[in-house]
């Protein structure tokens, strides 16, 4: 065994986890929280990681008389034997010598050699992109230069969530996985892109490059530009496949629900505008903005205070400014036009352009996302009935920002994002849900995320909640804190089988040459041809 050995289990327990005694010629200073480790015991080898350090001596009076800088012979002697490192680690797989990964359920012997982690080792839990597709690179563990890779295959079928502090790097990380469900053809996305930076080119933070590429550059045939703001796109070098026009008949008093703290809605305003769409149906918006200066007439005709149907009125003038919002048109076509692409395999990027504003965000994301539901709920219906497999749906992931917005504890009851978090996949339709505030989203929903992959959070509550049904979360909790500011995630869930730090892949020439030596020859631009 060629692997270098860091130092031999001194106590622990499958519970607490496991104590080891590092070796004097090891320099503490090499290990750090989050490392991946193997124990070599009798019968299986258990994979395991760094959760603390601490400094011990065999006798306290060594601490009184401390060896000066020049009693170097001293300090040497007292380190093969009398001061120390012990440190903590957590067992997180074991695999046996048929070479299955099994959950830890027994622990090694007393002085169990403990040794670096190998390529093999990494590769052995976490797959090789070179040998199977459903595995994706997405950066190398602590001190080492090996893949570690996503099951895409089991990263699809839940919902799942990256989280970090605003500067993280959490865009970048986005681009990767998105890039990597596009390149694979696992999945179709459908993409919220509030701020633009996922379709075109986007500006790079930092050093060195300004621009990066996005996944319409790359993936020119599997990527079709839906945009707001057709002008704004143009003014970045690209042309929208397809301008979006929404009509007011296609906003319904659910889509305006998660905009209640947004407008400040009471909630007697939302159910003034619950009896107008009783009575008025789809054209409930268009009334309520039309008759805006016969508001006690209106409020009597409909059986609601003067004073909500007032308070309605005010807040949702706001959206008469969004130029993409037609008031006796319906942007059904355009969602039918989304469908359409999504069905041929081609993702849809969907630009704000200029409305950036939070409002237009969880506006137009909840009205498409609805139309969008109904539709993947009617083709698993006819699936499940005619049970051939060409009526299968395609798997669709729809990424949305600010993802506390639409899944804090009030919201997640009522909008779709809510229904879609807690169907795990039932209709084919899960999300990627993109995020600074964890702590904001509804406990049962985070709960129920597959995958996560989170950067630095500084807020204790965040902590706390990405770590929600997690196993052994008060460990991961260590190691979380201690994350650089840029570039290091910790991985856990469902597409990894153990948790996992890494330092993140980097997005730029070198991953686009990768992505382009694996991209399928097959002219998917006929398949757009197709749609026309």
């Amino acid at each position: 065994m060629n692997k270098r050995k860091i130092g031999h289990i001194l106590s622990g327990s499958l519970i607490e986890g496991l104590i080891m005694r590092l070796d004097p010629g090891y320099s503490l200073e090499d290990i750090k929280t989050g490392k991946f480790v193997s124990i070599q015991g009798e019968q299986y080898t258990f994979f395991s990681l760094i959760m603390d350090l601490e400094l011990e001596v065999t006798h306290p009076d060594i601490l009184l008389f401390p060896p000066t800088e020049q009693e170097q012979l001293l300090r040497d002697v007292l380190g093969q034997r009398d001061i120390y490192a012990k440190v903590s680690l957590r067992p997180m797989l074991m695999l046996d010598k048929q070479k299955k990964l099994l959950p830890p359920k027994t622990v090694p012997g007393h002085f169990a050699p403990v040794y670096e982690a190998s390529a093999q080792d990494v590769a052995n839990i976490f797959g090789d992109e070179k040998k199977d597709k459903k595995f994706f690179n997405v950066g190398t563990p602590l001190d080492m230069e090996t893949p570690v890779c996503l099951n895409l295959d089991k990263f699809i079928e839940r919902s799942n969530g990256i989280f970090g502090r605003t500067g993280t790097g959490k865009t970048f990380l986005t681009r990767l996985i998105l890039s990597a469900l596009v390149k694979s053809e696992k999945a179709v996305n459908l993409i919220f892109d509030m701020h633009s930076e996922y379709g075109l080119q986007a500006r790079k933070e930092g050093d060195g490059e300004s621009f990066v590429k996005g996944l319409k550059t790359l993936f020119p045939n599997k990527v079709a530009i839906f945009s707001l703001d057709a002008e704004s796109t143009r003014r970045r070098g690209g042309n929208p496949d397809v301008e979006v026009q929404i009509g007011y008949k296609d906003i319904r008093v659910e889509d305006i629900m998660p905009l209640a703290d947004e407008l400040r809605l009471h909630p007697t305003a939302l159910e003034a505008a619950y009896l107008i769409s009783s009575k008025y149906k789809k054209d409930w918006l268009t009334v309520l903005l039309d008759r805006g200066d016969e508001i006690k007439e209106f409020a009597e005709e409909v059986g609601a205070h003067a004073e909500s149907i007032g308070a309605l009125y005010r807040k949702l003038k706001r959206i008469e400014k969004f130029s993409f919002l037609q008031k006796y048109g319906s942007g059904s076509s355009v969602i039918d036009r989304m469908v359409e692409y999504i069905d041929k395999g081609i993702h849809v990027v969907l630009e704000f352009g200029n409305n950036t504003s939070l409002l237009c965000y969880l506006l137009v994301s909840g009205i498409i996302t609805r139309r969008i539901h109904e539709l993947y709920i009617g083709k698993t219906e006819k699936f499940l009935a005619s049970q051939r497999k060409e009526d299968e749906p395609r798997k669709l992931m729809i990424t949305i920002e600010e993802a506390h917005k639409f899944l804090n504890p009030q919201a997640a009851k009522q909008t779709i994002f809510g229904i879609i978090a807690r169907e795990m996949r039932k209709y084919y339709v899960s999300l990627l849900v993109v995020d600074q505030r964890p702590s904001g989203i509804d406990q049962e929903i985070i709960s129920q995320i597959g995958t996560k992959i989170v950067a630095l959070l500084s807020d204790e509550k965040d902590i706390q909640a990405v770590l929600t049904g997690i196993s052994g979360s008060s460990e991961l909790r260590s190691i979380l804190t201690t994350l650089d500011t840029k570039k290091q995630v910790l991985i856990m869930g469902h597409a990894v089988p153990m948790p996992v730090v890494i330092r993140t892949r980097d997005y730029n020439e070198e991953f686009y040459a990768a992505l382009q030596s694996v991209i399928s020859s097959e002219n998917v631009q006929d398949a757009i041809n197709e749609i026309f």
